[in-house]
């Protein structure tokens, strides 16, 4: 296996001005009822290709893209999705978790293909989001560390440092001691208000965590990496069950630290598995591992794709349904975003432990490479993959494209390459 802990990932500071990743040899061993009717039937056959090219899904993303950033410009906003009416919808005015997506599959092309236009792009959409770093919000890790964090570790402009330390202050700032933890939502507006909770924890908050660890180690502070574990301690004693699966949100008494309640948002029940929020916890501690190597952290990983790997669903067909625990399975829609998450998350495990991870990770990425998934030029408005789910309790989104989709597929084809030498 390969060992990036001490190379390419955790010396991450010291590589800000390569304008490229460093490509690594090695090969890894072998070895709720209400909520239905709002779900349109979707059947999906999965058609993965017989082979995957790398250099050949990234000639398709460039021609998608190309006309997504078009209209994106012209709009002056980045996409997330596509509305019921079928026009694309923006990122929301104000805050959006997913405005810094974009950007960020934007880094990822200019990564791939060298082309300055695609750097050009990230460099403007992310810019329209600057201020936002001073927003507080559980979810500035994903909005900044995608974007400026992308932009500095392949560009090596170092304006975008200070960027991400201010981004990183301002979730400190939402840190609760008593708790352990960063709090997610917060409870005195929205739908959030009216659940009862306290100080809600989602599983997605492992996602932000890397923003800290990330900046703990361009300043030398080791605040904001102890902050990052003990967060991801806390998730870790009380998220999980005993077979690995996850709550999405356990709400804590912020006095106390006490557990209050454990129970879902974006699920189908509070007792079953949303599919992304497994995606978002394998990922998560993949990604502490590689900052602490702590061997907690990379057991708890593999203890979760264990339990994703294991669904019948995941291994005949690669994608999962939006959760694994959903009532009107096969009819229930599948969630594209959840196999990206698990297909990049799959690729780093296999660098540092045994198993048939890359394998499984190429079998989705395959598939979601085929024609089931990816869109043709000119339609599903030129994002790159379909058939993915924000979520079902909101009726949102529901079998529609989504950027981080976009991004999370980025990101396993320039893993792929990059680490392995792969072009298939």
């Amino acid at each position: 296996m390969i060992n990036f802990k001490n190379g390419q990932q955790a010396g991450w500071f010291a590589n800000l001005l390569l304008l490229s990743v460093i490509v690594l040899h090695g090969s890894c061993s072998s070895t709720a009822k209400s909520n239905a009717e709002n779900t349109s039937e979707v059947q999906v056959t999965s058609q993965p290709l017989e082979s995957l090219s790398i250099q050949t899904q990234t000639q398709k993303a460039e021609t998608l893209y190309a006309g997504l950033a078009k209209v994106a410009r012209e709009a002056k906003k980045a996409p997330r999705s596509i509305e019921e009416d079928g026009e694309i919808m923006w990122v929301r005015n104000g805050f959006d978790w997913t405005e810094g997506f974009f950007a960020g599959s934007l880094w990822y092309l200019y990564e791939l293909t060298g082309d300055k236009e695609w750097m050009e792009e990230a460099q403007y959409f992310q810019e329209l989001n600057k201020e936002d770093r001073f927003f507080s919000n559980h979810d500035l890790g994903f909005v900044f560390n995608n974007s400026y964090g992308n932009g500095l570790r392949i560009s090596g402009d170092k304006a975008y440092a200070q960027v991400l330390i201010d981004a990183a202050n301002t979730l400190m700032d939402r840190y609760n001691p008593e708790v352990g933890c960063i709090l997610s939502w917060n409870v005195d507006g929205g739908w959030q208000s009216k659940r009862g909770w306290e100080f809600p924890v989602i599983i997605d908050n492992m996602m932000n965590l890397e923003l800290l660890f990330v900046v703990s180690e361009m300043t030398g502070d080791a605040k904001y990496a102890e902050v990052a574990i003990n967060h991801a301690n806390t998730t870790m004693k009380h998220h999980f069950r005993e077979d690995y699966s996850s709550y999405h949100v356990v709400d804590y008494d912020p006095i106390s630290g006490e557990v209050r309640n454990k129970e879902r948002a974006q699920g189908f029940s509070h007792e079953s598995s949303w599919s992304r929020g497994q995606a978002w916890g394998l990922y998560g501690y993949i990604m502490c591992y590689r900052f602490t190597e702590k061997e907690e952290y990379l057991e708890q990983a593999r203890n979760i794709a264990a339990f994703i790997l294991s669904n019948p669903e995941i291994r005949k067909n690669d994608v999962p349904f939006w959760d694994y625990d959903a009532q009107n399975i096969p009819q229930e829609p599948k969630d594209a975003s959840a196999a990206a998450i698990t297909t990049s998350a799959l690729l780093e495990l296999s660098t540092y432990s045994e198993g048939d991870y890359l394998q499984r990770a190429k079998d989705m990425l395959k598939t979601l490479s085929g024609p089931e998934y990816f869109a043709k030029p000119g339609e599903n408005h030129n994002f790159l993959l379909k058939h993915s789910v924000g979520s079902i309790p909101h009726n949102s989104e529901i079998d529609k494209p989504l950027n981080y989709a976009d991004y999370y597929y980025l990101e396993s084809l320039l893993r792929l390459r990059n680490w392995f030498e792969m072009d298939s």
